[in-house]
């Protein structure tokens, strides 16, 4: 049911804002980012969070009555109401036996987009440069969903496709553990669309044999046939599908800005890039390519990710392309 079909909003309230409050409520989900004074009057909501985006939901000349518990683990039960002097809307949260109520006088949505294309997170081992495009096709699908195509430009609109590509997604080459994927119905049927841009990328670098088995796996999408692609994308024989995607993702992210550092992050960032660039021209003198990748804490939430700068070191050329990852110190 529609957040409006239920509460008379106010005149200069946003829709949408309120339909994403009804969102996450449903969904038991419910993590403020609290300021330590309130003399702003105002509270955010997070709504998405990824290496490609921030959203929130700001709650505007907020005030709260009761204790919001932040390390809370649980269901929540929410109400909205509006208060009989029409001014403001008070919001009820349940905390199992914990309740607080955040009056507020409207609700924004406060969107950030960033540069994502030099993020890397090496989390599992083997093939790291095709789970790093998995990983990007991921958040940036993640990002169209929730924020909408507006928010993605023509590029990521196609990369976001091929998320549900299984022989380049999670399936084959998930950048994650087990326990954080999500795995959607049906993971192992490509979708339509996802098989037209790898037909499109495809005919663009004349991968001629790539492109056969492609079109029978579209024939017939078996899992068989999906593990077969999966192994051709780390021949060497097929390297221009994959240096083709890894450039989309690179200029795709460079029309966002990058995330804003803390003064002593940004000192330490700026000492660990010069290293790596040190470190890369040395490698390339000797004829090995070799590509910059960092980790970067939120910019609105400090959260438990270091900032950390890492070589992606590509081996002398072999039947199956392989790479090293290299953390700079």
């Amino acid at each position: 049911m529609h957040l409006q079909n239920t509460l008379e909003l106010l005149p200069d309230s946003d829709p949408v804002a309120f339909e994403r409050l009804l969102e996450l409520t449903d969904q038991g989900q419910f993590e403020l980012i609290y300021p330590d004074d309130l003399k702003q009057g105002k509270i955010r909501l997070i709504y998405m969070m990824n290496d490609a985006a921030e959203s929130f939901l700001a709650f505007e000349q907020a005030r709260m009555k009761g204790k919001y518990k932040k390390d809370f683990e649980g269901e929540i039960e929410a109400e909205l109401h509006l208060m009989k002097d029409q001014q403001e809307y008070g919001l009820i949260i349940r905390q199992a036996e914990n309740v607080f109520t955040l009056f507020f006088r409207n609700l924004t949505v406060e969107t950030r987009l960033y540069n994502y294309g030099e993020i890397g997170h090496f989390w599992i081992s083997g093939y790291e440069y095709l789970r790093q495009i998995e990983y990007k096709a991921s958040i940036i699908r993640d990002k169209r969903e929730y924020l909408g195509n507006d928010f993605c430009n023509e590029t990521e609109r196609k990369l976001a496709e091929l998320a549900d590509f299984p022989p380049l997604n999670y399936c084959c080459y998930p950048s994650v553990s087990e326990q954080y994927i999500f795995y959607r119905d049906d993971p192992w049927s490509p979708s339509e669309e996802a098989m037209d841009v790898m037909e499109e990328l495809l005919e663009k670098v004349d991968d001629r044999r790539m492109l056969r088995i492609l079109r029978l796996y579209r024939r017939h999408p078996y899992k068989v046939l999906a593990r077969y692609m999966a192994r051709m994308f780390h021949r060497s024989s097929h390297d221009k599908i994959v240096d083709l995607l890894q450039e989309m993702i690179v200029e795709a992210a460079k029309t966002y800005p990058k995330r804003r550092l803390q003064t002593d992050e940004k000192v330490r960032y700026e000492k660990l890039r010069k290293k790596a660039e040190m470190r890369k021209n040395e490698l390339e003198s000797q004829g090995i390519r070799a590509t910059i990748f960092c980790e970067e804490p939120f910019e609105a939430v400090r959260d438990s990710v270091d900032l950390k700068v890492y070589l992606m070191i590509w081996k002398r050329r072999t039947f199956n392309r392989k790479v090293r990852i290299e953390e700079i110190i």
